[in-house]
Formats: structure tokens, sequence, C-alpha cells
């Protein structure tokens, strides 16, 4: 399907590929991962061909058709979401196109021209029969059947795609690649964008498409559900692990043990050797065993320690101030927005220490009970009542958007904590993954995923004893994900977040509390508890047959 052979290729002056070589099957699912920077979505713009190898070559059977997603959206108006998805849904929306203006020709006068008649008729049949076999008659039925798993119901896929945010653009253009088909499909963070629900009809979507997926995911638990082969990028290399991505991580855990051994038993003969020569440098009868050993170690190949070891990031929570014992109360709460009713009679208890998860569908009213429980939204009947000495930390979708955009990273950490010593402040970015060299940059230049690192080291530099996190993880990387939840693991305070990430949910939530048709359900236990009971991974999706 695909294969790749000695591949060069630099970014100014960073080695992104270095004699890289890769062979891809038909019909594999592949996991790209790699360091943010290492050159994911440049190797996939290699493959299309947006971009060129310095050399070697990238290999695809003649007539392969790819499909690639991006987060590049472009502009989008004056059609409704079916539309938009059918128009990216490429080679079948153009016959389409090319089918009405042949239609529209032959429908003219063509002055008892007999042969120019046929030449159109002779082309019309020829692109209809294409048409046909790229299942074009079939193609907004799709495209509606893909918007629906994506989220989108009836009124939405109406409505202008003008009118949709970011995030739900994002999905259009992700149903079109989907409606395409194509032979070799390359997405890049497909789950970005989606709720749970929506990432789990994704899930079984790629897991029964008969073509060749290659993606980048963020996301653990769809990684280890969908892929059965993880390529990452290595020092300029592409090495193809087989397996999910839980197989993955611990044939590298293996390997860097080995790798840590070698390196560490290499530092100690090392070491010995240079014993040696500083020992009898000065004595004439060693003067050739010295020599032999200055040799020995000018030609000795050095080993480096695993990167993984080297890179890995840690964030660390100091421990909050203690709080009063209950946290929040609600009893016979309801809100409710015009007709849309979002809870009736909710009674809810949050007390000092606990881990809540709050699951529901889009709409479901998660982030609105997450604004009641800081107090920006009060209901609408019943009561709730917040604890004492609560210092809340809050981190919302929107929150990395209020960083502005000509300040530097440091210079941001500065304005959220102006009495504090600049030192300290360098130190706790550095737990987040923000070094000296990044200290600088303007935050408009900051990815996704820098932008969330320095919110959250600005919220838990003074560390709150309540943390409301709304979609904590989106744009955070695999590393920074799990780093995130090894911190959150040891938080002394107490936690109330929504997230579409199962991992994520499964190794933080120790209560569950559904949002669901309007009515609101406590399940103790934990996440994967609620799974067990209910059979479904979230509200709105279809329970798994036992």
């Amino acid at each position: 399907m695909l294969t790749i052979e000695d591949l060069d290729y630099r970014h100014g002056s960073q080695i992104l590929f270095q004699g890289a070589s890769l062979r891809i099957e038909t019909g594999w699912k592949v996991g790209l991962i790699g360091p943010n920077g290492s050159g994911k979505s440049t190797l996939f713009r290699l493959i299309t061909g947006e971009e060129r190898p310095e050399f070697g070559t990238i290999t695809l059977p003649g007539g392969t058709r790819v499909g690639y997603f991006d987060q590049r959206v472009g502009e989008m108006e004056g059609r409704d979401a079916v539309q938009q998805a059918v128009l990216y849904a490429g080679r079948v929306a153009e016959v389409a196109e090319r089918l009405g203006e042949l239609e529209r020709r032959l429908a003219e006068d063509h002055d008892g021209d007999p042969d120019a008649l046929e030449a159109l008729m002779n082309r019309y049949a020829s692109l209809q029969a294409e048409f046909q076999t790229l299942g074009g008659y079939e193609v907004e039925a799709r495209a509606r059947e893909v918007l629906g798993g994506l989220g989108f119901d009836d009124e939405r896929m109406a409505q202008d795609v003008a009118l949709l945010s970011g995030g739900w653009k994002a999905r259009v253009a992700l149903a079109g690649i989907l409606v395409q088909q194509p032979d070799l499909l390359l997405l890049d963070e497909p789950t970005n964008h989606l709720d749970l629900e929506s990432i789990v009809w994704l899930e079984e979507f790629v897991r029964g498409y008969r073509g060749t997926v290659i993606m980048t995911c963020h996301d653990h638990e769809f990684l280890n559900r969908v892929v059965d082969r993880i390529v990452e990028i290595d020092l300029g290399k592409l090495r193809l692990f087989p397996g999910d991505y839980d197989l993955y991580l611990a044939q590298r855990e293996m390997e860097d043990r080995q790798r840590m051994a070698a390196y560490e038993k290499q530092q100690q003969r090392i070491k010995r050797e240079k014993q040696f020569i500083e020992s009898f440098r000065a004595k004439a009868r060693q003067a050739s065993r010295v020599q032999s050993r200055v040799k020995r170690l000018e030609k000795m190949d050095r080993l480096e320690p695993p990167r993984s070891r080297r890179q890995r990031l840690k964030f660390r929570i100091p421990p909050p101030p203690r709080s009063g014992n209950d946290v929040f109360v609600a009893e016979g709460m309801a809100k409710a927005y015009g007709e849309r009713i979002l809870y009736l009679d909710l009674d809810w208890h949050v007390r000092r220490g606990e881990r809540w998860a709050v699951l529901g569908v889009n709409g479901a009213g998660k982030s609105t009970l997450l604004r009641i429980v800081l107090g920006e939204v009060e209901p609408d009947a019943g009561s709730c009542r917040r604890g004492t000495g609560l210092h809340v930390g809050y981190f919302a979708q929107h929150t990395t958007e209020l960083l502005r955009p000509e300040q530097t990273t440091l210079e941001a950490m500065v304005e959220a904590h102006p009495t504090a010593p600049e030192g300290s402040l360098r130190k706790c970015l550095a737990c987040f993954g923000v070094y000296e060299e990044d200290l600088d940059k303007p935050t408009a230049v900051l990815s996704g995923g820098e932008k969330a690192r320095l919110v959250l080291a600005r919220m838990l530099y003074d560390p709150p004893n309540l943390l409301v996190l709304d979609e904590p993880t989106n744009h955070l990387d695999l590393e920074s994900r799990q780093a995130l939840m090894d911190a959150l693991a040891t938080y002394e305070g107490t936690l109330l977040f929504v997230s579409h990430d199962r991992h994520f949910l499964e190794g933080l939530a120790e209560k569950v509390l559904e949002l669901e048709d309007g009515e609101a359900r406590v399940w103790h236990g934990g996440y994967r508890n609620y799974v067990e009971l209910t059979g479904r991974p979230a509200p709105g999706v279809p329970a798994r047959a036992s």
C-alpha cells in the first residue's frame, strides 16, 4: 500500500527525517506517534505530495485514492453541512459537478449537430458510470449518516456552515473525508473536537473501515481500540511496532530498560578507563597501556540514554489549603434554557477530597453545572450551597483563548502571580514542560498543547483546593495527558471534571454524575463501575451487547 525508502527531510535547521524507511500493508490501522514537532503532520503532507522530500521516495500503487483530514478547515459558507460534506468528498463531488454541467449543455440546442450531441452523450455516460462506481448516488445519504454519527442533528445539518463554530466546522471537514471512502485514510487528530459519543461512533467506523488508515491521536483509549500497529518517529527514523498502544508502551518500557542498562554499564566502563588513565598517566612503565586505553575510549561508540527517560514530563501539584468538609450541596435544584430542561430536582452532595466526573451528551448541561458550582450561574429552582474555605481553580474549554497573544510565556506567568519570585515561576513552568527556550516566545506562536500547559501552570502555582476542569486534555499530547493524570492522581483537593477521554475518566473518576434527558443520576464506584453497570461508555451511546 505505502512504501517509504531512505526519506530525508528537514524543516529549517531541524532534521525531521534522516534515512527513514517504512512499509504499510493494505488494511492496516496504524497509529503514528512522536513528540510535538517530530514531523507527524509533515509526514502526512509528504505522503499526499503537498511537500517533497529532499531525498528518498514515497510510493503508492497507481490509482490509490488518498483522503487527508487535518486541522486546517478553511473557509465555509453558503452551504448546509450535508452539501459541504459532499463537497469535501473529493472526486465524487467533482464528477457530480461535471455531470450537472453536461446536463445543462445537453438541454441546449445543438443546431442539429449530431456529432457534438453524440460526443456530449458519450462523455455523460462515461462520467455517469464513474459516478456510480464511486457511490455517487448514495453520497448524500452517506454524508447524513456520517454527520449524524459525529453529533449533527437535523437542525444543525440544515444550518449554514458559516454559522457553525470552529469545532463543528472541523466535524464537517472530517465527515467529508470519511464520505470519500479513500483507499488510504490519513487522519490528523480526528478526535480533537469530538464529544465522547462521537468518538465512540468514529471508533466503530474506523475499526470497520476496509481501507488502510494512518492516524495521529492523543486519545489513549481510542488508539487501543482502533489500531493494530504503531509507527513511532524516533530521532528521524520510522519504527514499526505490532499491536495497540498499550503493547507499544510495554515494548518501549522494556527497550528503555535494556538501553538504560547498556548505557549505565558503558558509563561505568568509561569511568574505570578514565580512572586508570589518570592514575597511571605519569608512570613511564604504564605509558603503552595508558595510550591503549586512550585510543579505546576515542574509538568507543558512545550510547545515549533513552530519550523517554530524558524528556518524560512530570507535573507536581503542591498540597492545597484545607477546605470545609461540604464542598457543594444541591437540593431539588433545577435548570432550564427556554423549553430545554437540563435537570429537575437534582440532589448532589460533593465532599472534600472526592473526584467527580460529569457525563452527558452535548447540550445536557455539563458546563452549566460546573458554572453553577463556581457561582457564575444560579439555578432556576431549588437550592445550592458552596462550602467554606474554598480556593477554586477553573479550566474552561476557552481558557487558552484568553491568553494575550503579544505576551511572552514568562510574562503571562508573572501577570498571574506578580508578587511571586521569578525563579519559582520558572521552576513551575518547567514542571509543566515549558522550558527555558520557551519563556520568551509570544503566546500567539504556542501550540494548543503548549497553551494548555501554560494555563495549567498559572492555575496550579498557587494550588486551589477545588479544581473544576472542563475538557482539560483538549490539545494535550499523549505524554502531557498522562503527566496531568499522574499529577491529579496525587492531588489532595476536590476534583470536578468533564472529559471525553475514557483513559482520563477511568484513571481519575471515583464518582460519576450522569446527566441525561433532564434527569441526573449518581454512580458510585467510579467510571469503570459506571461502564460495567450501564454497558455503555457514556450517555447517548447504545449499550454494547454482553
